[in-house]
């Protein structure tokens, strides 16, 4: 971690924290995680491409009236259809 990064100074011993070991850290409140966590998990398809997208007033008005991160709920909604898309066509 940067500390330069960062608006306040962190209280974190990091030079510690560096220095340990795996075998020393508690991971007793991270359980592991199975096979269906990684199935259901969203491959990261990198970073957003920008582009020019022509959609009717009244459905850009829909996802506006959410307020921000409308381009995000968009996206996402875009994504469950291309993803239902790709599961018929198998």
């Amino acid at each position: 971690m940067n500390v330069t990064n960062t608006k306040r100074r962190s209280k974190t011993d990091w030079k510690r924290v560096d220095a340990m070991k795996d075998s020393e850290i508690d991971f007793s409140d991270a359980p592991e995680l199975g096979p269906d966590f990684f199935k259901n998990a969203i491959f990261w398809p990198g970073p957003k491409k920008q582009i020019t997208l022509r959609v009717d007033p009244d459905v850009l008005t829909f996802f506006r009236k959410h307020g921000r991160g409308y381009q995000t709920t968009m996206n996402a909604v875009l994504r469950k259809y291309m993803e239902a898309r790709k599961r018929q066509a198998v």
